[in-house]
């Protein structure tokens, strides 16, 4: 029974690492990257698909990302989308391949992304806290049923804090890496 409750809490905790690596991934650094189009879906033959699957997307430098549709026709249905989904970049069509070249930032827009990032981090060291309660909660349950003894589950509690502090130092690491990233020019 104890094992179980770690074992579901230290997944649940890695997910929410997990979740909020992928949310900073989408956070625009000045460098190119493809996971900027990632949430960018187009209307592929009545499908909405990532353009991902429709075309091959590659960063040659720093600065720009090229989309390759697969199907040339539907290179206007690509450039609308990434249009519409206003990521600050503007597409450039010559035909063939789609350019999005990545502008600079600049050091104010630096600094609001390096708090957008912050608070994403909170937002993941809530959700990990959030999980350390209901895991703490669920042992003085079973406690309470007598599934575990009182040892137990101080032992349990006391696994579940170390669970809790490996996952927010990964959280801190994932911000600082970002921080990094963000301010170098």
């Amino acid at each position: 029974m104890l094992d179980k409750i770690i074992h579901e809490t230290e997944d649940k905790m890695k997910k929410a690492v997990e979740f909020t690596r992928q949310e900073l991934s989408k956070l625009r650094s000045g460098k190119a990257t493809v996971a900027l189009l990632d949430d960018i879906r187009i209307d592929y033959y009545g499908q909405k698909l990532p353009i991902a699957q429709t075309s091959s997307v590659s960063t040659p430098d720093a600065h720009l990302i090229t989309v390759q549709p697969w199907d040339k026709s539907i290179i206007q249905e690509i450039e609308k989308a990434i249009l519409a989904a206003n990521i600050g970049i503007n597409p450039t069509n010559d035909g063939t391949v789609i350019r999005l070249p990545v502008p600079l930032l600049t050091e104010e827009r630096r600094k609001e992304l390096v708090k957008v990032a912050k608070k994403f981090v909170e937002d993941g060291r809530i959700s990990i806290r959030n999980i350390r309660r209901d895991s703490n909660e669920h042992l003085k349950k079973a406690e309470k049923d007598e599934h575990v003894s009182e040892d137990e589950r101080k032992r349990g509690e006391t696994e579940v804090q170390k669970l809790t502090d490996k996952h927010i130092k990964q959280l801190d690491d994932i911000l600082a890496g970002k921080e990094k990233e963000i301010m170098e020019v």
